[in-house]
């Protein structure tokens, strides 16, 4: 990233909010922009954003669903931040198209790295995020065929639909009709995955690919 990227943070603990912020303003390539004890706060301060950082569980009462929907006004990722002791809450924010988490108790590199990723437009997958998804009773299994799971595999990895035409040795209008009937067969499961985030979470999910080591 070439300038920095502008972060919002949602913590109603202030102490906590602080110690995130210094966290991610020591970083080069990140500042934080703004800070509100709730999402409707930070979206009144009328910054834009390349990333929002949400603490699961507010006082307010809100819920990661709502939340997570009231953010998407922004068009921005949002990186759910937790304790990691409410797997319900970490599912519920997947759900509700999250695109990844990071526990509080992290060291602060891999706090910082998992902002970097979905700034990046990838998915921040700990373990503990595929841990609560995959223990989802409410997730439907998709079954895909051979070549579908193997598509969607490449994809979920960061491979173009090109590369993935040369590796497989189809054309590429083949490999999008492949992804166009993946994305079909989701969407009837009720798991959408409308973009390349959803895809590899619908991939984390069903055991396609493994999730990225934290560093």
């Amino acid at each position: 990233m070439t300038a920095q990227a502008r972060i919002g943070i949602v913590d109603d603990h202030p102490a906590v909010m602080v110690g995130v912020a210094t966290i991610v303003n020591h970083e080069p390539d990140m500042c934080v922009v703004a800070t509100a004890a709730s999402v409707s706060e930070l979206i009144a301060t009328g910054q834009s954003f390349d990333g929002v950082m949400l603490d699961l569980l507010l006082a307010d009462g809100s819920t990661p669903t709502e939340n997570i929907a009231s953010l998407g006004s922004l068009n921005v990722p949002v990186l759910v931040y937790t304790s990691g002791d409410r797997p319900a809450l970490v599912r519920e924010a997947a759900r509700a198209g999250a695109a990844g988490m990071v526990r509080k108790s992290e060291e602060p590199g891999e706090i910082v790295e998992a902002v970097r990723l979905v700034v990046r437009g990838e998915v921040a997958a700990s373990a503990d995020w595929a841990a609560a998804i995959e223990s989802d009773p409410q997730f439907v299994p998709v079954q895909l065929s051979p070549r579908e799971a193997e598509i969607l595999g490449h994809c979920a990895a960061g491979e173009t639909a090109v590369r993935v035409a040369q590796l497989l040795f189809i054309s590429r209008e083949t490999v999008l009709d492949h992804i166009r009937r993946i994305r079909v067969k989701y969407a009837a499961a009720k798991r959408p995955a409308p973009t390349k985030i959803d895809l590899y979470q619908r991939a984390l999910e069903d055991g396609i690919v493994a999730p990225i080591p934290q560093i």
